[in-house]
């Protein structure tokens, strides 16, 4: 990266973390540019160098949150991909509270800039979030256990779907709720009860 890149990146970086400042102390509709370029230490032309709108910045800001989530599992991610191809298939899962807890938490610390971007649903790219998850770690658990290549996206997509889902709902209830009661849902979803297990068993062999 040249020096005009880094001073582009830095740039932006500081008006992504202005627009969470701001976030911090009023709702999104009414932060206007001259805060946002006075919390940056930028001005009004730099701001339309690099956005049309501050929903573009917003855009950015939630891509830019993402981002730092998901560099909190990668201390973690060699584990767990050793663990992928060391451990028996029948003790892998799809998802686990390993993976879970760091991202809700992260959600919890970010709850505003989430609630603002679920408001505006093409801004979240938690689809993006997720999909690099699955990528990484997802993806391996079924190749594990032969899931064909044409199937593997769509079930890919019912874990988000459900994921981003339950997200919207504690954020909507402002992340009131334990954060190990919203893990401990999504695994009970994921991993069936005893009662569930023998019911889905007996209609397999019906």
């Amino acid at each position: 990266m040249n020096k005009a890149e880094s001073r582009y990146f830095s740039t932006a970086s500081r008006m992504d973390e202005a627009l969470i400042e701001c976030l911090e102390k009023k709702d999104f509709e009414y932060i206007t540019v001259k805060e946002i370029c006075e919390k940056a230490g930028v001005n009004r032309s730099t701001f339309y160098l690099h956005y049309e709108t501050i929903a573009d910045l917003l855009n950015e800001c939630v891509a830019y949150t993402n981002n730092k989530c998901f560099q909190r599992y990668s201390s973690e991610l060699a584990d767990i991909k050793r663990r992928l191809t060391s451990e028996h298939p029948e003790d892998l899962i799809f998802i686990s509270p390993d993976y879970l807890m760091p991202y809700f938490q992260f959600v919890r610390e970010n709850k505003r800039l989430f609630k603002v971007a679920l408001s505006q649903p093409a801004s979240l790219h938690a689809e993006d979030t997720f999909r690099q998850l699955f990528a990484d770690i997802f993806s391996p658990v079924l190749d594990r256990f032969h899931f064909a290549q044409k199937d593997k996206s769509y079930i890919i997509m019912f874990y988000i779907g459900g994921l981003i889902a339950v997200v919207r709902e504690w954020i909507g209830k402002d992340c009131a709720d334990p954060i190990e009661q919203i893990v401990d849902v999504c695994m009970r979803c994921i991993i069936p009860s005893g009662r569930e297990t023998e019911f889905l068993n007996r209609e397999s062999h019906a």
